[in-house]
């Protein structure tokens, strides 16, 4: 550890820095997880620290790299994803902290991550991947936290068509696309249409965005996760005839389709 880190570390380690700051995340309310050193980069957005953890980095999904996985290709620029971080946090003391579960199944820390750049300047780890253009805004129902304004930050760069956004591997697909959207079963996909129809049918929510239903693209919400929806205060029946935007993986019900399990899945264009 150099000498310039070693002294941000024991910063970190005493509590005296700002987290608020006027920063956006201060009002996600992460829980404190500690500090440590991130000592090697696996991907875009998962890290090794010096204790020997991985974390996986919650909020986002950067492009993936097979890791000799079987039957797995490397996404287009996971190499670029990779790099960039590496440039940025290796052998960077961390501040880690929660918003939501704390460890997968993998045994994995899910966390978000911040450190300190050059100049003195906190950065959140997540946000800069976005704005880089080297991730897409990903939530789950049980870490869902900062998720709107990691969203923003990733609009920003899909409208400049910064890295991943210039390859069409990445393109947001329109649900009347029936074509594409078919070839793409199995995969993580961000979809927009105008809603046709708002259904509640069976204990579970129906949005569709075609006429027929068996066959045209929908978004389910199942009877466990009715009750985030409810929570959330939004009028869907109003959200008829506005444009949508999903994210989530497409699965093939009849048509294709995008399981919701919370709100946060859902932006509003209208």
């Amino acid at each position: 550890m150099t000498k310039k880190q070693k002294k941000i570390s024991q910063i970190l380690a005493s509590g005296v820095y700002l987290l608020a700051g006027g920063h956006a995340y201060a009002s996600c309310n992460l829980k404190a997880g500690g500090t440590d050193t991130i000592v090697e980069v696996v991907d875009g957005d998962t890290v090794i620290l010096s204790s020997g953890k991985q974390v996986r980095m919650v909020g986002i999904q950067a492009p993936k790299l097979a890791l000799q996985r079987k039957n797995f290709k490397d996404w287009p620029m996971a190499d670029l994803a990779k790099q960039q971080l590496e440039n940025i946090a290796l052998n960077q003391p961390v501040i880690i902290k929660y918003g939501g579960r704390k460890v997968d199944r993998h045994r994995r820390i899910l966390a978000h991550l911040f450190i300190t750049n050059d100049n003195g300047k906190q950065v959140w780890l997540q946000e800069y991947m976005l704005q880089q253009g080297l991730a897409r805004a990903y939530s789950f129902r049980d870490n869902r936290a900062c998720i709107n304004i990691l969203q923003t930050a990733e609009n920003i760069a899909r409208n400049a068509k910064q890295n991943i956004w210039s390859n069409q591997y990445y393109d947001l697909i329109a649900a009347s696309d029936l074509k594409k959207l078919n070839q793409l079963f199995g995969s993580y996909q961000l979809v927009e249409g105008v809603l046709l129809k708002f259904e509640h049918k069976f204990g579970q929510l129906y949005f569709n965005f075609g006429k027929n239903y068996k066959t045209d693209f929908t978004i389910n919400v199942a009877k466990r996760d009715r009750m985030a929806f409810a929570q959330s205060g939004i009028d869907f029946t109003s959200l008829v005839g506005k444009k949508i935007r999903i994210r989530g993986w497409l699965e093939q019900r009849g048509g294709p389709m995008i399981t919701a399990s919370h709100p946060e899945q859902f932006e509003f264009l209208d």
